[in-house]
């Protein structure tokens, strides 16, 4: 599915021209806000794809400090992004990050609808775009998790998240319906709990330009509703790195491996390769199985205190369990552009352009990305 957002950063003025100037220049000063202030910017969307029609909604971050007093206190963020479509599909995305005073806890709070369709190619690291099926999806998740500080820059916590999906195929004869290995084809429903330990060094949790940030994550899904429901376990490990090589140029590096551990896992918790953040280029469930292994490297060059442009690159893949090798690494790699609408806490707009592999016959796979905040 290709799609095509024109995010436009618009404001409506029944003052002056003299105002529309004085807020224009605000946006483009270069000069730093120093007194901590709450910092609030919707972002109108508009796009279009052949499976959803013409795309319309709107997206927002409202950004805020709980101590403004207090330099360490880390940002709070909450972002909002809700699309609806002439085809009558809908997105629908809440999340909250919220640190409180001392940055003694830390919340994280995350709900998302979709009711669209997807492609999907099948299961492995060798999914091929002949075997592409078209799918219509409903999904509903919900995530949430509490993280008090321990020890020294280190952070325990505890999740509780849902998640229900629903599936219909729309080709008569694909892959999706002719294959066994693909388990349950209807959707199905998961419940999970979990617990969480992280190690953070950084210097800040937006625009970070040294120090580490490392989390571990273990969630596990007891058989609670019977039937299609999934019981099982879920492995999540994060490691990022960043590193001040000149006053505006910063060395990020980031790898991941997340694994689920069942006896019968179904298609739609299979990890997948690709999104706006890791593997950039890829179309996000084009390659799903049972791991994930990717690791990137970010080179940030930020000449002007509203903008800056990166260079990445990066490789992954996946692969089922116990089944690991060097062979069949995918890479990745892309420029893009930053626009910090709150150059303090290091908010930014993202734009990057990600490219994949060439596999014969096929195109090579490349994506285009509009994100709210940097991609690790």
């Amino acid at each position: 599915m290709k799609k095509y957002y024109l995010i436009i950063l618009l404001a409506l003025f029944s003052g002056s021209s003299f105002a529309q100037m004085k807020l224009i220049r605000k946006m483009l000063s270069n000069e730093k806000d120093t007194t901590r202030k709450a910092s609030f910017l919707p972002l109108p969307a508009f796009g279009y794809s052949q499976e959803t029609g013409f795309e319309f909604g709107v997206g927002a971050i409202y950004s805020f400090y709980i101590d403004r007093k207090d330099t360490l206190n880390r940002s709070s963020n909450f972002a909002l992004n809700t699309t609806y479509s002439t085809k009558k599909t809908a997105n629908f995305m809440l999340k909250g990050d919220m640190w409180t005073k001392g940055n003694k806890y830390h919340f994280i709070g995350d709900i998302r609808f979709k009711n669209q369709p997807f492609n999907f190619y099948g299961i492995g690291n060798d999914a091929k775009k002949i075997d592409e099926d078209k799918l219509d999806q409903r999904v509903f998740k919900t995530l949430f998790d509490a993280e008090m500080n321990t020890l020294p820059k280190a952070y325990t916590g505890i999740s509780l998240g849902f998640e229900n999906y629903r599936f219909i195929d729309k080709e008569v004869g694909g892959i999706y319906s002719t294959n066994p290995q693909i388990l349950d084809k209807d959707g199905g429903s998961v419940a999970w709990v979990g617990a969480s330990q992280s190690y953070d060094t950084r210097n800040s949790n937006n625009y970070p330009t040294k120090g580490f940030f490392g989390r571990a994550t273990y969630q596990y899904a007891p058989d609670f509703f019977g039937g299609d429901s999934f019981n099982g376990s879920q492995i999540k490990l994060d490691l990022r790195g960043f590193f001040s090589l000149a006053p505006k140029v910063v060395l990020g590096v980031q790898g991941i491996f997340y694994t689920i551990q069942s006896k019968s896992t179904p298609f739609y918790l299979l990890q997948q390769l690709g999104n706006d953040q890791m593997m950039r280029g890829y179309y996000s469930g084009r390659y799903r199985d049972e791991n994930l292994i990717a690791a990137q490297a970010e080179i940030r060059y930020r000449f002007m205190n509203r903008f800056g442009i990166v260079a990445f690159a990066g490789t992954g893949k996946v692969f089922a369990n116990g089944q690991f090798n060097g062979d069949g690494l995918k890479p990745n790699f892309g420029v893009g552009g930053r626009y910090f609408f709150d150059p303090a806490k290091g908010l930014s707009v993202r734009l990057d352009y990600g490219i994949g592999e060439k596999l014969p016959n096929e195109k090579r796979q490349a994506g285009f990305y509009i994100s709210l905040a940097e991609a690790f």
